[in-house]
């Protein structure tokens, strides 16, 4: 696996993408916990906010990537796997985008810098290179967002936000699994790229705001999907 990362801006920029705190935004507040709104289901705090925008960061450069894989992947597990990446990030963000208004959350249309460099690198790939960065590069990133899923689920109020992380919860493992499915997976480095911060600025790791008036991109459904939104709950109060 002596090939999996190619130079060292490709490892920087994976392992930036590693990291929950910079899958999708910056945090504008050293306090996660606190309340930035009292809604119809319940407080949503900074770190609940920040989460909804990161599912649907991930998406959109997850959801390229696996267009992507169908196209360039060489073997079958990645061609599943990929499958996997359209069919699960397009029903996340359908949620994404329905529990976004309710909760006054605005959503990029576009991933972060580093996110749009990443998926720009991995189109540059050829051959079996593609497949091997195409495992190591989503498995690392969608291990590291699971903790983030775990974290959320256990601490929010918010019943939006709530029913988010219990769809991102089996959609991370879902995909975690077909990763590991390729065998093509080196658990050495990934573990490494996962417990290594990065030191990157805030700008290549923040999706733009979308310009104003700008309709939300939208993650179309594959037409074979299995993967469905949540159903999402009534107001708490």
């Amino acid at each position: 696996m002596g090939t999996l990362f190619v130079g060292g801006a490709l490892t920087l920029t994976l392992a930036a993408l590693a990291y929950p705190s910079m899958l999708g935004l910056t945090t504008v507040s050293t306090a996660p916990s606190r309340v930035i709104a009292q809604t119809q289901w319940g407080p949503l705090t900074e770190a609940d906010r920040d989460f909804v925008v990161k599912v649907r960061a991930a998406g959109l450069w997850e959801y390229p990537v696996g267009q992507i894989g169908l196209q360039k992947g060489q073997s079958k597990a990645v061609i599943t796997a990929s499958q996997h990446l359209i069919d699960g990030h397009a029903a996340l963000d359908t949620t994404c985008r329905k529990i976004a208004p309710m909760l006054n959350i605005t959503l990029p249309n576009l991933a972060s810098p580093q996110q749009q460099g990443f998926v720009t690198t991995l189109n540059a790939d050829t051959g079996k290179q593609f497949d091997v960065d195409f495992a190591n590069i989503l498995r690392m990133t969608h291990g590291s967002i699971f903790n983030t899923v775990a974290k959320i689920r256990s601490t929010t109020e918010n019943t939006l936000v709530r029913a988010l992380a219990d769809q991102a919860n089996d959609t991370v493992l879902d995909h975690i699994t077909v990763m590991e499915k390729t065998g093509l997976v080196d658990f050495d480095q990934v573990l490494f790229q996962q417990t290594t911060p990065p030191k990157l600025p805030d700008t290549d790791l923040t999706p733009p705001p979308p310009a104003a008036g700008q309709a939300p991109v939208v993650l179309t459904p594959p037409p074979t999907a299995t993967a469905t939104p949540v159903a999402l709950p009534p107001p708490s109060k």
